[in-house]
């Protein structure tokens, strides 16, 4: 179980800053502005005296000794060894020793070359210049490049309440309210405000095509949405029986999870659109993700455990794999790009463990400590690497090289737990939404790599029939 879950306090909480434009540019307080200067370390410049000091790194010990000794022995026996012995003499001297006379050394040795930098070798009978190539370390900012507010977000660890469509338009809940906030031109606009009733907003996530959102409430129904016509296509009810805080797209279907410790999968086109429900978790589900290939449903619940659903099985409805080495909430959930059957899970504050998962074998390939609580993972769509964003006690985001996990940087930022990751289309921005009411994004992943605009249709695809459903 896991600190965070919501209470009618945690929205009155944030009245004050209603006076604050949801998604505007966020102004730090004057004093926030002012720059610290830390004092320098003072490194006073090295003094060259009056005298040659040895340097003893440099000094070969054993070959002053023998210089000193067996040395002069030999030049005693030289008168009456014959010219062709002391010839002899001289050239196994210089072989060995390499010409060395001196006993001390005043200065440390050049660097030993390193073979293949520079050398020059011939293949196909040409000849090259052959240059040991090496990748420049990618410069990874470490502050934001942008921060928006986002008042009267809910600070709530089980919720999913920030997505990034494939159509580069954020969209995150804040209190009873859905804003789309689009990346190509930094505007801003209203989805949706759900009355009292049903509010506030507990997830948010956009279909494959970019061009429609499910909204799940507090009052336990799934609402769909055309942003573009700014229309609701049709409400998803009777699933569940409270509040729906993780949502996650397998093509047409829709996976709900709900505080009923209930999974169901939704079939948008049809009108009876539970078509599968999985029963395996003792309290609220609050981690949803399909793999790549959309065979495999990884969820995570507050009641410490991960399952690993397969659509391909006989038995639908049975669980694979069922993962109790988690000590906390399991939310945090990311499937390797790279890798299809590979799995990452965080534990909240009980457990901060990051854990990965082979999902075909069921075994447990590694944890990791990280020392505060994950409340969300994001793989790299170019490198074999991981971001995490954590709570108390840094509330920072955190990024890992696979499968080391060593910490490639540690970006700082927000004043509290980081609630909420979404990654752009591109691959290239992370944003990131706090309890501080900020939303961050950081330019953490490199350049992106060009791809091909997607030609589909609003009029095509499987979400057209949902057009004619009421």
């Amino acid at each position: 179980m896991d600190a965070g879950s919501f209470s009618s306090t945690s929205l009155s909480s944030s009245s004050k800053t209603l006076s604050r434009r949801p998604l505007q540019e966020h102004v730090l307080p004057r004093h926030h502005h002012q720059e610290h200067v830390l004092p320098r370390h003072h490194h006073p410049s090295r003094q060259h005296g009056d005298r040659f000091i040895p340097d003893r790194s440099s000094m070969d010990f054993d070959m002053a000794r023998y210089l000193l000794t067996e040395g002069r022995k030999e030049k005693e026996n030289t008168a009456v060894s014959s010219p062709s012995k002391e010839a002899y003499r001289k050239q196994l001297a210089e072989t060995l020793m390499m010409n060395r006379t001196r006993i001390l050394a005043f200065k440390s040795k050049p660097p030993t070359p390193v073979e293949g930098v520079f050398q020059e070798s011939s293949i196909d009978n040409v000849s090259t210049t052959q240059i040991r190539a090496s990748k420049p370390r990618r410069y990874i900012p470490q502050s934001a490049e942008r921060t928006l507010d986002a008042p009267e977000i809910v600070d709530d660890y089980y919720l999913n309440l920030l997505d990034w469509g494939s159509s580069n338009v954020l969209a995150i809940a804040l209190g009873s309210t859905v804003y789309l906030w689009d990346a190509s031109d930094g505007s801003t606009s209203e989805l949706v405000t759900v009355d009292e009733e049903n509010g506030p907003v507990t997830s948010v996530s956009w279909a494959p095509d970019g061009r429609h959102i499910a909204v799940g409430l507090n009052s336990s129904i799934v609402q769909l949405w055309d942003p573009t016509a700014n229309r609701k296509l049709r409400t998803l009810q009777g699933g569940h029986n409270s509040r729906v805080g993780a949502l996650a797209w397998n093509n047409h279907i829709l996976t709900t999870g709900g505080m009923d410790s209930l999974i169901n999968n939704n079939d948008v086109r049809i009108r009876s659109h539970i078509v599968e429900t999985y029963r395996g978790h003792q309290q609220e589900v609050c981690g949803l993700k399909w793999s790549g290939s959309g065979q495999q449903l990884a969820s995570g619940g507050n009641d410490n455990l991960l399952y690993i659903w397969d659509r391909s099985a006989n038995t639908q409805t049975q669980w694979l794999h069922r993962f109790e080495d988690h000590t906390a909430a399991v939310k945090a959930l990311a499937w390797c790009p790279f890798q299809s059957n590979l799995l990452a899970s965080g534990g909240g504050a009980g457990d901060r463990c990051i854990k990965f998962w082979n999902t075909h074998t069921g075994a447990c390939l590694n944890s990791v400590d990280t020392g505060s609580q994950v409340c969300s993972l994001l793989w790299s769509k170019t490198e074999r690497e991981l971001l995490s964003s954590h709570g108390f006690t840094q509330n920072q985001l955190t990024l890992w090289k696979y499968p080391s996990m060593v910490k490639i940087a540690e970006l700082n930022g927000h004043t509290s737990r980081v609630l909420f990751m979404a990654q752009s289309p591109d691959g290239c921005t992370v944003a990131s939404a706090a309890g501080d009411e900020t939303l961050r994004f950081w330019n953490v992943f490199g350049t992106p790599e060009v791809s091909k605009p997607a030609t589909k249709t609003a009029s095509t695809g499987p979400f057209a029939n949902i057009n004619h459903i009421r």
